[in-house]
């Protein structure tokens, strides 16, 4: 059975006189659109080649064949899911200005939640693999096994499926019987609540309980696996293995600011007191720049990513591991 078939349901017998809306993100600035249409295609397609090239190195490459790429795949497929479900309507909103069915939204709208949910524990899971990879190097191999990496990436993958359905059909279940512009350039759970002509405080105290625990908790066992790495490479003798042990937690440590900065402001607060207008602000860098510089940024400070990279390439001198 479809996972999607209750929201399609639920959208065509919603009793509501607004049968599809109109994403009005970038109305306020006409004379705009068409540089923000030519900017927002660049930055897709760095995304999807950056994205694509980590998850094809990490594929192809005998070297990259270990849990911490393997999870960087999947975060990188994560990203990819994320991008494409959101980015191609914004730009056709661009272009054309076209309406989205309710239908079409919902699933929308359940995407992006279970892609920002895959992505919260997929962050965790590195963190950890990190915490074993310094505090357990002699261990690694048997705690951080292949059957156990698959089982942690097909549940980051699946957990947000059942709350994000849940939440999506309670969502259009509401009657949408105001105006039928979203004052955003996606299908987002603040901009729909703004249309909905009903009392919305139960949703809104769930849906924030869910939030802070789906943001927070995963937070919070990443900052406690990068405290025991931190306390474990302060007892290192070594200056060189210090920097050595630090370096493979740089990069994920700044994906990981990024995808909290702007996550939170975004997702905390349903009906925030911010403006619609400087919320998108916010938004773009969560749905266009953070996917894009994720690839960049593993890439710049990993040795091995720009190896692979040399060798799929068929460069005979590569940088050494």
């Amino acid at each position: 059975m479809d996972p999607m078939d209750p929201i399609v349901n639920l959208a065509r017998s919603n009793q509501s006189s607004v049968e599809e809306f109109v994403l009005l993100g970038f109305s306020h600035v006409p004379r705009l659109m068409p540089i923000l249409f030519v900017l927002f295609l660049g930055m897709f397609l760095i995304t999807m080649l950056g994205n694509g090239l980590i998850v094809l190195l990490t594929l192809v490459d005998t070297g990259l064949h270990t849990p911490m790429y393997f999870f960087l795949r999947n975060l990188a497929l994560v990203e990819i899911c994320f991008s494409l479900d959101i980015v191609p309507r914004m730009l056709e909103s661009l272009v054309s200005g076209r309406g989205i069915s309710l239908m079409a939204c919902a699933l929308q709208l359940f995407l992006i939640l279970s892609c920002v949910t895959s992505e919260c524990f997929l962050l965790t899971v590195m963190a950890y693999d990190r915490y074993v990879a310094i505090c357990h190097p002699l261990h690694y191999g048997v705690l951080m096994n292949q059957r156990l990496c698959l089982f942690l990436a097909v549940a980051c993958w699946v957990a947000g499926v059942p709350v994000s359905l849940l939440f999506t059909i309670w969502l259009f279940h509401f009657p949408f019987c105001g105006p039928r512009g979203v004052r955003h350039f996606l299908c987002d759970v603040a901009p729909l609540l703004r249309l909905v002509c009903a009392d919305t405080s139960v949703f809104e105290t769930y849906i924030l309980v869910a939030t802070v625990l789906v943001l927070m908790v995963p937070f919070s066992l990443i900052a406690v696996s990068y405290g025991r790495v931190l306390a474990a490479v302060v007892r290192m003798p070594s200056a060189t293995g210090r920097h050595k042990a630090l370096s493979t937690c740089a990069a994920h440590l700044i994906v990981v600011a990024l995808f909290y900065g702007t996550a939170c402001v975004i997702h905390l607060q349903p009906k925030s007191s911010y403006s619609p207008e400087s919320k998108q602000v916010v938004s773009l860098s969560y749905t266009l720049v953070t996917p894009m510089l994720n690839p960049i940024i593993y890439s710049l400070r990993n040795r091995e990513v720009k190896s692979a990279l040399a060798r799929v390439l068929g460069r005979k001198k590569g940088v050494p591991r």
